[in-house]
């Protein structure tokens, strides 16, 4: 049997609603890696609808990793919905130009910087991720979650705002799979190794980092 072609948009046959994500987008600040889907109960065009206030001008990233799945209606909200907090008025008013276009001079909104998704994450139905975030390799994000702080790797978070409810795995064991990165093995080495990587026999990682 072939190796999934992570070069393939539609990889399930017949079924045109979940894609190889990167595939798919086409602003060039939205960096997704191989294997990365994402599934839409109508268009998978969507995802990019979904990233919000993502402006050429700020020029603001969102960089998504390998392996990750997204759920339908998952949102990011980028730097471009930020408003001044520390001023007397959070208001606009330098954007609407005219008498009004000095207002920020000296001044710039706040930036957050990139938001960036690890490796091998689950971001469950209509969650939102706010700008600046990053989350974990191997973090699962609960479903309706507003996530505005980092997420840890291997952890599990819901709710909003989205808390830590608990990790995937022992410290120990999250450490090995950190530093073992199945993601970033070639693909031929992970399709000898599925069987592996979708059951929990941590030895399995011992006999690789070991090279047996």
């Amino acid at each position: 049997m072939p190796i999934p072609d992570k070069n393939e948009s539609f990889p399930l046959a017949h079924y045109d609603r979940l894609c190889f994500l990167k595939n798919i987008v086409t602003n060039p600040n939205i960096i997704v890696g191989d294997y990365t889907y994402y599934d839409d109960f109508e268009d998978v065009r969507n995802f990019e609808k979904n990233v919000k206030y993502h402006f050429d001008f700020i020029g603001d990233k969102l960089i998504i990793g390998k392996f990750c799945m997204i759920a339908s209606g998952v949102s990011f909200i980028m730097n471009g919905a930020n408003h001044l907090t520390d001023a007397i008025s959070s208001y606009p008013f330098a954007i609407f130009g005219k008498d009004w276009k000095s207002a920020m001079n000296g001044k710039t909104y706040p930036d957050k910087g990139d938001t960036l998704v690890g490796n091998d994450v689950w971001i469950g139905y209509k969650a939102t991720i706010m700008a600046g975030v990053t989350i974990g390799d191997g973090s699962i994000i609960a479903a309706h979650s507003i996530v505005t702080k980092d997420v840890a790797p291997y952890a599990i978070v819901g709710g909003n705002p989205a808390k830590e409810i608990r990790k995937r795995f022992s410290e120990d064991q999250i450490n090995r799979l950190l530093e073992t990165q199945w993601w970033n093995w070639d693909i031929e080495k992970i399709t000898r190794n599925v069987q592996h990587l979708s059951d929990n026999n941590f030895s399995f990682l011992t006999q690789e980092q070991s090279g047996r």
